[in-house]
């Protein structure tokens, strides 16, 4: 059974059929969610910035020209919700560190050794990216780690392409430098109890 599309879905809302609508929120709630967790650094809080968001998007859904892939659309209500969220709550923007270690199937692996490497790994980057000022860090997770392409994110922050293509350029300038700096510490610290 193949997926509706989303503009199917979107005419059917539009027409009266809310279940439809049911059926968009179910399948972009996790991307929606662990966008809003990743800025607002709360799952509670997440989860009301989640919802609003959904709400948000179905009042607008009249709006929506679909000059954008729908879940762009929905991403960038869910980024201005929760940045929304923080102002209204006077916090700054943080993000979240990424579990990369969900990136990697550890299960498949044959060897502890090998786990244990890949959660080191993943552990390092992770610290190295909440090192990065907040924008860096948010292209960095929106391009690599929920996969939107540069026109996406262009669209999602409202910011040119070209711009964000030269500000992911500076992050990965900025995040191999952080890892390299940990790099040396750690060849400094064990050179020092040996």
């Amino acid at each position: 059974m193949s997926q509706k599309p989303d503009e199917d879905l979107i005419d059917k809302v539009i027409k009266g059929e809310n279940n439809a609508y049911a059926i968009l929120v179910d399948r972009y709630k996790h991307m929606v969610y662990t966008l809003a967790l990743k800025i607002v650094k709360n799952r509670e809080d997440a989860e009301e910035v989640a919802q609003d968001s959904f709400i948000k998007a179905y009042n607008a859904l009249n709006d929506f020209k679909g000059e954008s892939k729908f879940s762009t659309w929905l991403y960038k209500i869910a980024y201005y919700r929760s940045l929304d969220y923080l102002k209204k709550n006077k916090r700054q923007v943080e993000t979240t560190a990424i579990d990369i270690s969900e990136e990697y199937n550890i299960a498949s692996m044959d060897d502890a050794l090998d786990r244990m490497e890949v959660k080191e790994r993943a552990e390092i980057i992770k610290h190295a990216i909440e090192k990065l000022p907040a924008a860096d860090a948010v292209l960095i997770t929106l391009y690599y780690f929920e996969t939107l392409s540069m026109n996406e994110i262009s669209k999602v922050m409202e910011i040119p392409a070209n711009t964000i293509k030269v500000r992911l350029f500076r992050g990965r300038k900025r995040l191999a430098k952080i890892l390299e700096n940990n790099l040396e510490f750690e060849n400094i610290q064990s050179y020092g109890r040996e």
